[in-house]
């Protein structure tokens, strides 16, 4: 089981969390919603909880709860910029399907 980073995800998460003062790292889940029955959870972490799962990735502590791990088990986080859009792509094997605005997934 693994969740990585790019390192251009990792340095945006380290520059952040630096700007930021506080934090340990960055948390990733998944919570029922939209339209294709999931979607992504991402905010920063300023500790780690006693049932999170710890993964390093270029440096940066990448937490996940146990619930949300069989749903985003190998998936890499990316920072991407395409024209004046910016943030965060997820490459998850797991997923069957996506909706058509791209907010939500099944498995």
């Amino acid at each position: 089981m693994a969740i990585t980073l790019t390192e251009k995800a990792a340095d945006h998460v380290s520059g952040y969390l630096s700007k930021r003062g506080k934090g340990v790292g960055l948390r990733l889940g998944v919570r029922t919603t939209g339209c294709s029955g999931m979607a992504y959870k991402l905010e920063f972490a300023d500790a780690v909880n006693p049932d999170d799962v710890a993964f390093d990735s270029h440096g940066v502590k990448v937490l996940v709860d146990p619930k949300s791990l069989p749903y985003i088990d190998g998936t890499e986080l990316d920072y991407t910029r395409e024209g004046l859009n910016e943030g965060f792509k997820f490459r998850n094997p797991n997923v069957k399907d996506e909706c058509g605005c791209g907010e939500s997934f099944n498995i």
